[in-house]
């Protein structure tokens, strides 16, 4: 079992499960943040960290959230700290729809 990001993560960006991470899994893109399948050592101290309710286990997790994280881990820079989030991220906490709206690689 590993654990992914889903979409509530996107313009909210919460780093509050970075902090606990003990491996360091987490890796950043503009919108969201994804955790690695391969570094992820399924202890799942970061699920009830994250305000946004974007973490899950595998097992409740929709294939396309896993296929996400394990796409982009690998190509978006690694954060093992918290910092602030965005100024609006309250403002985008619970909204549904937002991957619809808001790319997790814009660049793409």
């Amino acid at each position: 079992m590993t654990y992914a990001v889903n979409d509530q993560c996107i313009k909210c960006k919460y780093t509050d499960c970075v902090d606990v991470c003990p491996v360091d899994c987490f890796y950043e893109g503009e919108n969201m943040l994804v955790i690695h399948p391969d570094e992820c050592i399924d202890c799942g101290v970061c699920e009830p960290e994250c305000p946004a309710d974007a973490i899950k286990p595998d097992s409740d997790t929709a294939e396309k959230w896993l296929k996400l994280n394990a796409e982009f881990a690998p190509q978006w820079p690694n954060i093992s700290r918290k910092k602030a989030a965005p100024a609006d991220a309250d403002d985008w906490n619970g909204k549904p729809g937002k991957f619809e709206h808001f790319s997790p690689n814009p660049g793409k």
